[in-house]
């Protein structure tokens, strides 16, 4: 769980399926740095800026695939 303003490293994407497939294809993929850069008191959706654009996970869950290693 990263707050608004947090940078992690992808470290790994956990499923099967569309899901992964569709994260992939927005450009969370290993490797990759992510900022989290608004997220709703809801706690979703979730904006992220990653490869220099900004993507909006629609529900939490689709984050909870998404492992990261906090940056400082």
């Amino acid at each position: 769980m990263l707050n608004v303003g947090d940078r992690g490293i992808i470290v790994n994407l956990a499923g099967k399926g569309a899901i992964i497939k569709r994260l992939i294809e927005m450009g969370l993929v290993r490797g990759e740095e992510v900022k989290v850069t608004d997220k709703s008191p809801l706690g979703d959706p979730i904006e992220v800026e990653v490869k220099g654009y900004r993507l909006s996970l629609r529900r939490k869950d689709e984050a909870d695939h998404v492992f990261v290693e906090v940056v400082d």
